[in-house]
């Protein structure tokens, strides 16, 4: 069994990267199927970690496919890419950049 002590520090060790995508997506918002510049980003990112990438699914949809070691159960996440119709008013450094659109769901 892997515990979290083990898995920490690769986790961080990824972890400004991650701050760095993440708010790059928040600043270059794109609604609902026009996800084309995060589509690609995503899928450049993962093909850089050498998984093998499908994209164009319903247009913008990215899929990724991780091959374990050994055997065993399939897992499946999902996530959004896509930004809401709305003005930012947040003031953060990281805010978007395109006026009435912005990442507000939160999750």
């Amino acid at each position: 069994m892997v515990c979290s002590t083990s898995i920490r520090p690769e986790v961080m060790a990824d972890y400004e990267e991650m701050v760095r995508l993440r708010r790059d997506f928040h600043q270059h918002p794109e609604l609902g199927f026009e996800e084309v510049r995060t589509s690609g980003v995503v899928a450049d990112y993962l093909r850089s970690l050498g998984l093998e990438v499908q994209t164009g699914i319903a247009r913008t949809g990215v899929t990724a496919l991780v091959k374990g070691a050994q055997p065993g159960p399939t897992l499946m996440l999902r996530a959004d890419m896509d930004a809401l119709p709305v003005n930012e008013q947040t003031g953060a450094p990281y805010a978007s950049t395109t006026p009435g659109k912005m990442h507000a769901c939160g999750h």
